[in-house]
């Protein structure tokens, strides 16, 4: 799937009723976990093999890359956000329901009792953007290099920090954090600072 811009994103939803896709609604799929990336190839098959690339679109893997520092290198690992599910977009009824269904590996959709409830524009535009698949516009924050900060949410919340680098076509800072008397440098996203 290639990113999409707001704008694009927008046009989609004024032309879809809100929707994130003009295709389809997105559903959310649970499979057995640590089978996801295998339950992606095989309802791709399937789809093409049963002729549903008219009712079937798009099958993703809700998934976002995670920056760590081991002995000061930067690695960056990709992070599964959902384990265990896979978001389709389709266009539901009996046919493409019994083609998702019945793909080895998936025990079922989500929903009340048996029939699939699709995730709201919101709810699928949120994952989306958190994957990169929809570019967003990053928040701009006045602030500089050698500035004092504190970190509101995350794992580092309430420790405070020294702005060491500014990434703002990605709306996120490097900070120098204190903890265990060593100076740790984390990646920050603007959302997640105050200044001090």
């Amino acid at each position: 799937m290639v990113p999409i811009t707001e704008q694009q994103l927008e046009q989609n939803n004024a032309n879809n009723n809100g929707k994130p896709e003009i295709k389809g609604e997105w559903y959310v799929v649970h499979t057995y976990s640590g089978y996801e990336n295998k339950i992606k190839v095989d309802l791709t098959k399937r789809v093409e093999s049963m002729n549903m690339q008219d009712k079937i679109f798009d099958v993703i893997i809700p998934e976002e890359q995670e920056v760590e520092y081991k002995g000061g290198k930067r690695k960056v690992t990709t992070k599964r956000v959902f384990p265990g599910y896979v978001i389709v977009n389709m266009v539901m009824d009996e046919d493409s329901w019994y083609v998702v269904r019945h793909t080895p590996g998936v025990t079922g959709f989500v929903g009340s009792g048996t029939k699939p409830i699709p995730l709201q524009p919101e709810e699928i535009e949120k994952i989306l953007r958190q994957m990169g698949l929809i570019e967003s516009k990053p928040k701009i924050l006045d602030i500089d290099i050698g500035e004092n900060i504190r970190v509101k949410t995350g794992p580092f919340a309430n420790f405070e920090g020294v702005v060491k680098e500014l990434l703002p076509d990605r709306g996120k800072i490097r900070v120098a954090i204190s903890m265990f008397g060593r100076e740790t440098p984390v990646e920050l996203d603007y959302e997640q600072i105050d200044k001090i």
